[in-house]
């Protein structure tokens, strides 16, 4: 969601604004920048709206040798320049940058700061107040004055600090927010993500939940809230940065869309071997295979994922697995099975929604697995095992690439565990060659575009809302097709099993009323091709979208043939196409829906 930035020791104006516009993927709606030129010299700029706007905001003179930077998602307080980050103290001594979420603000700005001059309506406001008050009030330094608020808060922070008293240092604070530390050539950075600043250097530290730091140009020191040194080694994060540009697509959707048959190519290097036979650490597929029930937990497209992971996970291990939601799971915990094994699915690894079960999971040694496209991550680390998607890095807020990879990377672990179960079905279950197949079709979905462009265009793009149809495994395909058309285009659009349909919400169909309808499951192809017939009874625009043995002559798309069970990977394809092209021609911004960030941090 937000984004930080800060450095200690170079052109920080520079860095900073080339690493906030490298955060823009992530969703915002404000930014801000503080900079000291360690000469006396220091500069604020705030402003709604793009990075540009507020570069705009700055003369060529106001530089700096020290600097933090943030771009705002808001969560408390409208998007507005007073809103907008660095929040700052009375006096104008303390600037800081906030990650997160501080849950009791208002107590704490009734019990400490009720005399307060204060500008904004924020929760950060309230901790840059209260690190003045100790520092004035106690003689604290910066950094005392910074550790006595930490542990007054109650909620999840990323912190960048800077008293102006003392501007070759950055303060540092991290609890369920990520944060990394980038060591340079005579300086360090600061970074809510790797990606943003990967141009600076490629060697990093991370930094763990009650931790803090006290960072300059040559040095840095990290302890934990209770006084104790923390020593980490350096790790080198080896992503070549040229994979995060557009390159010559005009959106960053269009070319994650386009990179999925490269993905599925490499997870079948990665993960199987000459044979076709997973490679997956014995230990991870061991322990799974002991596990009575498996439970699934993710949000978003990663749920929509998970699902279609459930059925895979069933048929090839005959294991039972459920799929919840980690936003509920983590207040309304389930009753779980007497082996119980989690699965989180994340593609950034820093969902917090997800990390509250996991920490739950931690309390009660559940054994547990993350699957996420960030191996450095705070749910990686903290689980007790974890699998790479290894989707590269996926700029686009609305998910694409990393929705095929986790169901790829699921159906690997799910014939692994199945063979170790020497279960028939994960036998005669063919990955190698599937995975192939899916690679392929999707490659002649692409290069046959213009004919989806032209369905979003002519019956799509008109809509207000519309509606995805599936039977089987077309369900929760369904339901994601219908998240990415409404994410991006903004058409309200409902996934449904397509039978049910009929118990009610029928009567939303309407003349010209779109229904995209899948149909991929041999079982009920049948029963699919009535639910169709009852929709155009009522007036409605289909679009079918039918795998090549199952089409008939009037179906729109048609899709390369594979198994039922990995069918999934390739018709969810002209679905992100259709979004895709729907949000194009309205002339919306595809790759940064209004109102969403591309990673939620916070619960």
């Amino acid at each position: 969601m937000c984004g930080i930035v800060g450095i200690v020791g170079k052109s920080a104006r520079e860095v900073i604004l080339s690493g906030l516009t490298n955060l823009e993927y992530r969703g915002y709606d404000s930014a801000g920048i503080y900079l000291n030129d360690l000469a006396g010299k220091e500069y604020l700029a705030k402003a709604t709206g793009k990075i540009h706007q507020l570069e705009a905001k700055l003369t060529p003179d106001q530089q700096g040798l020290v600097g933090i930077g943030h771009t705002r998602w808001a969560t408390h307080g409208e998007p507005s320049v007073n809103n907008a980050h660095p929040q700052f103290d009375e006096t104008k001594r303390f600037y800081l940058v906030h990650n997160g979420v501080i849950e009791n603000y208002q107590e704490l700005r009734s019990q400490y700061l009720s005399e307060a001059a204060m500008v904004s309506d924020t929760d950060t406001e309230v901790v840059v107040q209260l690190v003045s008050k100790f520092a004035r009030e106690a003689n604290l330094s910066a950094f005392a004055a910074l550790k006595k608020t930490l542990k007054l808060l109650k909620g999840s922070y990323a912190f960048l600090l800077i008293d102006n008293t003392k501007p070759d240092h950055i303060y540092l604070a991290k609890n369920k927010s990520p944060l990394l530390l980038g060591i340079g050539d005579n300086f360090n950075i600061i970074a809510s993500d790797a990606l943003s600043v990967l141009d600076q250097t490629k060697t990093f530290i991370d930094l763990h939940d009650g931790e803090v730091g006290d960072i300059t140009n040559d040095s840095y020191y990290l302890e934990t809230l209770a006084g104790k040194p923390v020593i980490r080694k350096p790790y080198q994060l080896e992503i070549d940065p040229n994979a995060a540009s557009k390159g010559t697509y005009d959106f960053y959707m269009m070319k994650e869309i386009c990179e999925q048959p490269a993905v599925l190519r490499h997870l079948t290097q990665y993960y199987l071997d000459k044979s076709g036979e997973p490679r997956i650490d014995d230990e991870i597929v061991k322990t799974m295979a002991q596990a009575d029930r498996f439970y699934i937990f993710a949000a978003g497209t990663s749920y929509h994922a998970g699902l279609v992971g459930k059925i895979l996970l069933e048929h090839l291990t005959g294991i039972p697995t459920d799929v919840g939601y980690a936003s509920e799971a983590g207040y309304h915990f389930p009753l779980l099975s007497r082996k119980p094994f989690f699965i989180f699915l994340s593609q950034s690894g820093e969902t917090a929604d997800s990390r509250v079960v996991l920490q739950e999971a931690i309390k009660r040694k559940i054994p547990s697995l993350t699957l996420t496209n960030v191996m450095e991550s705070t749910l990686a680390r903290e689980a007790n095992y974890a699998i790479s998607l290894e989707a590269g890095p996926e700029i686009a807020v609305a998910s694409t690439k990393a929705y095929t990879a986790q169901i790829a990377v699921m159906a690997i672990l799910a014939k692994a565990i199945g063979k170790q179960l020497k279960t028939v079905t994960a036998k005669q279950f063919n990955l190698k060659t599937n995975l192939a197949l899916a690679a392929e079709g999707i490659e002649q979905l692409i290069a046959n575009q213009a004919k989806i462009k032209q369905l979003a265009k002519t019956k799509l793009i008109s809509s207000r809302n519309a509606f995805y149809l599936g039977r089987g495994i077309d369900y929760p395909v369904a339901l994601e097709a219908a998240l990415k058309l409404k994410e991006v285009s903004y058409i309200q659009t409902e996934g449904f099993a397509a039978a049910e349909l009929k118990h009610g919400t029928i009567s939303l169909i309407e003349n010209d009323t779109p229904v995209i309808a899948l149909i991929n499951d041999p079982v009920t192809a049948g029963l699919m091709r009535g639910n169709i017939q009852e929709v155009v009874a009522r007036g409605a625009q289909v679009i079918t979208i039918a795998s090549q043995d199952l089409a008939q002559a009037q179906d729109d798309l048609v899709l390369a043939n594979i198994d039922y069970y990995l069918s999934p990977l390739i018709s969810v394809v002209p679905t992100q196409l259709l979004a895709y092209y729907a949000a194009k021609e309205k002339g919306l911004n595809v790759d940064q829906p209004r109102n969403l960030a591309k990673s939620v941090t916070v619960e």
